[in-house]
């Protein structure tokens, strides 16, 4: 997740005293660091998107989007439109990070104690079960109610945005609570759409990607950890995923929780790492010396997270908004759309169906005694950010694409999302002002996730590097540290 402190040394040119980066570069570091600013980012590109599709020039987005991008190397062979590229190629990294999420949290965060994990996963099976249920009941069979999966969807980045607005006076177990939920949700949205949203299964393809992942796990087990490997079977992983009929993306969430979560070196103290590799005076071939170590001392899971999770919160997910929201807001569209059992579905599902399964799931599980309400949460909060994970959005979207081949069910599912996604932020985050408004203002702590030590040493390395990388190295065996002291 994004946040915590930015690190500014005045080694790099963001941390100068220049006009340009202190008027746009620390401002727009700042900026990216926020919490919600994924969120912000998300809804101007489903604003442009909008705006763009109902315009003059609405044939020049639709033909950008159905251009054609062509790849072939030896045997492999892609021609696939740009919105394929951006469905299946983008979002497969999209998913990638979602499963390194998932397994930091199964090894390390709150999945890992079942009793705290407990209360958020009954609240998000009760948020999957009873939209999907709510959606069956409105469509009752009919065109579209192949969707069911839809508005079991909550799309993370929007949910915490909406929370981050209300900065310090949202209790830290509530944050925890609806992040847990979004990743029990994620979990299942996932086994979803591997089941129900893939067809015509190649089996000679899915054992290659499988024997993929075998290959990954064997690399492991024989500590041989050079990247580029690893980047060309996930290559393989996705292209035979993608053959095989099963959606690409789900690819990308298997790598992720394949990913090690735990730090490959953990007999020294972060203190003592100068100590531990001899090092007195940090010069070009010390510092690769020094930062391959710490590297090692930080799981690869947390390394890989940091380093993609920029990249798929500020480009890969508002550019898949910008390829899946364009609705073309026609009055024949909203008419058919507003008497549509599709539409009208996925809005009762996210909006209403969201709010009482995971309420009452919460609820049931707090009467019967099996749990108990987190320190500082109170019945209203919990309703509130049961409202909030009704932003459906991303996955919502995602899932709209898989459902339906008939253009005109795409619309009509793709404007109940985004309605319903309107209506669930305005009325989630009400209910969070009404539910938090006697909260006292709390001491904003350092809650970057995951953040030990070791992280905080790696990140503090990070800035000398353009100091120190320019300088002549007198070995050249520094590379093999990482592989041998594994």
């Amino acid at each position: 997740m994004a946040g915590g402190h930015h690190h500014v040394s005045d080694l790099t040119w963001i941390g100068q005293d220049r006009r340009l980066a202190r008027r746009v570069g620390r401002p727009l570091a700042r900026f990216l660091a926020i919490e919600s600013a994924s969120g912000l980012l998300l809804i101007v590109a489903t604003v442009i998107a909008l705006v763009w599709a109902n315009s003059p020039w609405s044939g020049l987005y639709d033909d950008l989007l159905h251009a054609h991008i062509a790849f072939s190397a030896g045997p492999i062979h892609l021609d696939e439109s740009l919105a394929h590229w951006v469905n299946d190629g983008l979002m497969a990294i999209f998913f990638f990070v979602v499963g390194l999420e998932i397994k930091r949290e199964l090894v390390t965060g709150e999945l890992r104690d079942p009793l705290a994990a407990l209360l958020p996963a009954v609240g998000a099976l009760g948020g999957m079960v009873v939209p999907a249920g709510l959606f069956l009941l409105v469509t009752r069979g009919g065109a579209g109610s192949e969707g069911w999966g839809i508005p079991m969807a909550t799309d993370i980045a929007f949910a915490v945005g909406i929370i981050a607005l209300r900065g310090t006076k949202v209790p830290t177990q509530l944050k925890i609570f609806i992040l847990t939920l979004a990743i029990v949700d994620d979990i299942g949205a996932i086994i979803v759409i591997a089941l129900f949203y893939s067809s015509g299964i190649a089996f000679g393809w899915l054992g290659l990607a499988g024997g993929t992942l075998v290959a990954v796990g064997v690399m492991q087990r024989a500590k041989v950890w050079y990247t580029p490997l690893y980047v060309v079977l996930g290559a393989v992983c996705w292209y035979a995923t993608l053959e095989s009929g099963v959606h690409a993306t789900i690819a990308g969430v298997a790598l992720g929780l394949m990913t090690p979560a735990r730090p490959l070196q953990t007999d020294t103290h972060p203190t003592a790492v100068f100590e531990k590799v001899g090092v007195e005076e940090l010069d070009g071939h010390s510092y690769r010396t020094v930062d391959l170590y710490v590297r090692e001392c930080v799981p690869v899971a947390e390394r890989l997270q940091t380093l993609l999770h920029p990249f798929t919160s500020f480009f890969i997910i508002p550019v898949f908004a910008l390829a899946n929201a364009g609705v073309v807001l026609s009055g024949e569209g909203i008419r058919a759309a507003a008497t549509s059992t599709l539409t009208i579905g996925i809005v009762a599902g996210l909006v209403v169906g969201k709010s009482l399964g995971i309420t009452g799931a919460v609820y049931a599980a707090v009467t019967a005694g099996i749990c108990s309400l987190p320190k500082g949460v109170t019945w209203p909060m919990v309703a509130a950010v049961s409202v909030i994970a009704g932003i459906g959005f991303t996955v919502a979207l995602f899932i709209s694409a898989l459902a339906f081949s008939d253009p005109a069910l795409v619309d009509q599912a793709k404007m109940g999302v985004l309605a319903a996604s309107l209506l669930a932020a305005v009325i989630g985050g009400g209910l969070l002002v009404l539910a938090t408004k006697d909260q006292p203002e709390r001491r904003e702590e350092d809650q970057d996730e995951g953040s030990g030590m070791f992280s905080q040493l790696a990140r503090q390395l990070e800035p000398i590097n353009e100091a120190v990388m320019a300088a002549p190295s007198p070995h050249t065996d520094g590379a093999k540290v990482g592989a041998d002291s594994a």
